[in-house]
């Protein structure tokens, strides 16, 4: 981690959701099937994200996620379940309700559209 730790609890939550938000997008607008390039840049996001995560503190926490359960990144639904296990864990250490990950899908839509008009 780079940064120091986030002392101001209510801008640290508010940054977490953010970042939740912001991480759960982009595994639901992630490809079906990426290509090698596509696997290793969002494999190389999700490490950097970690490494420059704004609270030092979390950013250590999400570095030994990320040791003990490496991104999966073969699909958009792996990328999706790893993003909703991951946030389970954290929720476990925070002491939060765990999302059913069945409903990931569901819960974040990748606002995608048919057509490029769309």
């Amino acid at each position: 981690a780079i940064a120091p730790k986030l002392g101001n609890e209510t801008i640290k939550a508010e940054l977490g959701r953010a970042a939740w938000k912001l991480l759960h997008t982009t595994f639901a607008r992630f490809p079906d099937k990426p290509s090698e390039d596509e696997k290793v840049a969002l494999k190389n996001y999700i490490h950097l994200f970690q490494r420059l995560y704004p609270c030092g503190e979390c950013a250590s926490h999400f570095a030994t996620i990320l040791e003990k359960y490496p991104p999966q990144v073969s699909s958009r639904s792996a990328a999706a379940a790893w993003g909703c296990h991951v946030h389970n864990q954290v929720n476990k250490r925070l002491q939060k309700p765990l999302f059913d990950c069945s409903n990931i899908g569901d819960f974040y839509d990748c606002g995608c559209a048919e057509t490029e008009e769309e």
